[in-house]
């Protein structure tokens, strides 16, 4: 996407972004001095990063130093963009916080590893932070240019906050808090909790029944008796005031410590906000930039992520040949299909015929669950001189090649890949005739819901989808409709993946692995029953 041997910007500054084109690196602090990023940090380099994080959260409050390459730049903020619009979308489809943090842990574990120094190779936990530090405050470039993507930003990243958090230890929690040095953060005394623990218990019993699962009242008052209390403004915990989560006296707030998240997170993000109105003040002067304009306009302007891995660039699983020429008409595999599939096949059946970008949509699509070369050509010429209309002989000559070509088998040799949602969305609107494209954007909400009615989604669930369309989330509304007709049972991750669908054949292959594993379990657990 860009090249990495462009002139040399002479004593450009944007900023406070310096660039060196002799190594294609940048440095993001205004007169401080640079590493080389070849996959390992100096020593200089390592005590700058051990001192702006002393534990594995932080509030990012030190800008990052050091330079990065153009590559590094551009995929570390795919990778944390990747995690926030995980997170935007569990938002969407109205996801508890112990399922958004379900479904984000594993995508944590890939995408931004957070080990200790102690438990990893040294430059592999440094390397770690810098990739962090540097993923937020590219993003923060991104999502500082309007309201709504500041707003957007801080809401993902407090979320992100707040799993991160949870996932750390009860030592790392506490070395991480008192390393902030928040004004706020001050315990009452012992004598202050003793004159008003009833009040306190009265209010803190049910939380610890319900959130902290402490079902035995003996158990509830061992735990108040050793918990620690905070007193702060009641404005700076005002969502658990409106919740009765805290007891109020004289316009103070009593926080107990396992409820301190509340207190950090909103540090966090009114932190986060002001530094995104900061950074927005100084754009203009990045405006001069012709590497990285277009890095950030691309990430900002509602890139979708695809991390479809079709098995390492072998399409779909089609080991049991149960994919071919017939098979795909099949109720048990077209039940499968996403709902812009359904459509390309509805009018290829009902015209015999699909103009070019449907075509290319549903070839290409059905490549990837694994029709092959030979079982394609016959697929569509049947398709095509089923009504009557073409022969045989002119489907050899005017379409042949092109179906051919979508496998590499013709012209440059090119194996395309299936589209994504992105590619689809990208591609022009249909037309009177058309199939192609994307229902959740294309379709009116009359035809869409009646769509929606066939596969048997409830008026609630129907308004959920389409008050995602409305807002130009058709991802998340493709997940939501996937979400609504499989049920999600068991705890098995395999099973229960609940990640944001932005690919067709995502849709496709998780449902077949959905049906696979519950036939799996059922006669597993009829096996057990006979034995």
């Amino acid at each position: 996407m860009f090249r990495q041997n462009k002139r040399r910007l002479a004593a450009r500054r944007n900023n406070d972004l310096s660039f060196d084109d002799s190594n294609t690196s940048i440095k993001l602090e205004n007169g401080t001095t640079g590493f080389p990023s070849n996959g390992s940090l100096t020593l200089d380099e390592q005590k700058l990063y051990n001192n702006i994080s002393k534990t594995k959260l932080n509030f990012y409050e030190l800008p990052p130093q050091g330079e990065i390459t153009l590559e590094e730049f551009e995929t570390w903020a795919i990778d944390r963009l990747k995690i926030l619009q995980e997170i935007q979308s569990c938002i969407s489809r109205n996801k508890s916080m112990k399922e958004i943090a379900i479904i984000i842990k594993p995508q944590l574990q890939k995408l931004l590893p957070s080990t200790s120094a102690s438990s990893s190779t040294g430059n592999d936990s440094f390397l770690e932070k810098k990739k962090d530090y540097y993923s937020h405050y590219i993003l923060r470039l991104c999502f500082c240019r309007t309201k709504e993507l500041r707003e957007s930003f801080v809401r993902s990243e407090t979320l992100l906050f707040k799993i991160r958090f949870n996932m750390l230890t009860s030592v790392d929690q506490t070395k991480f808090v008192q390393s902030l040095n928040l004004p706020l953060l001050q315990f009452i005394s012992d004598e202050e909790k003793a004159k008003l623990s009833q009040q306190l218990y009265q209010t803190t019993s049910p939380l610890l029944q319900f959130q902290l699962n402490l079902n035995d009242e003996q158990q509830r008052k061992a735990y108040f008796a050793r918990e620690r209390y905070i007193k702060l403004p009641f404005e700076n915990v005002i969502e658990l005031v409106g919740n009765r989560q805290v007891f109020i006296k004289d316009g103070y707030a009593y926080l107990p410590q396992f409820q301190q998240l509340n207190l950090l997170a909103s540090e966090f993000s009114n932190n986060i906000n002001n530094s995104l109105i900061k950074t927005f003040q100084y754009m203009p002067r990045l405006n001069e930039d012709d590497r990285l304009l277009p890095i950030l306009t691309h990430l900002s302007s509602g890139y979708a992520v695809t991390d479809f891995d079709e098995n390492n660039g072998q399409y779909g699983d089609n080991s049991d040949n149960e994919i071919n020429a017939e098979s795909v008409w099949s109720p048990e595999i077209m039940k499968h299909y996403p709902l812009s599939v359904k459509h390309l096949m509805e009018g290829l059946k009902t015209n015999h015929h699909l103009r070019y970008n449907g075509r290319q949509q549903l070839s290409l699509f059905l490549k990837g669950i694994g029709l092959s070369a030979d079982e394609s050509l016959k697929f569509f010429c049947k398709a095509f001189t089923d009504g009557g209309h073409m022969t045989t002989e002119k489907f050899n000559k005017e379409y042949r090649y092109n179906f051919r070509h979508n496998y590499g088998l013709e012209g440059n040799r090119i194996n395309y890949k299936p589209w994504d949602c992105r590619t689809i969305l990208s591609k022009p609107r249909p037309g009177r005739g058309d199939y192609h494209g994307c229902p959740f954007r294309d379709f009116s909400n009359e035809k869409l819901t009646s769509e929606l009615q066939k596969m048997n989604l409830t008026p609630s669930q129907i308004g959920s989808v389409l008050d995602s369309c409305n807002k130009g989330e058709y991802t998340t509304a493709n997940t939501k409709v996937f979400e609504f007709t499989h049920d999600f049972n068991g705890n098995d991750p395999e099973i229960n993946d609940q990640t944001l669908i932005a690919h067709p054949n995502l849709y496709f292959e998780r449902s077949r692995q959905l049906e696979k594993k519950k036939k799996e379990m059922e006669e597993k657990i009829k096996g057990t029953a006979v034995n």
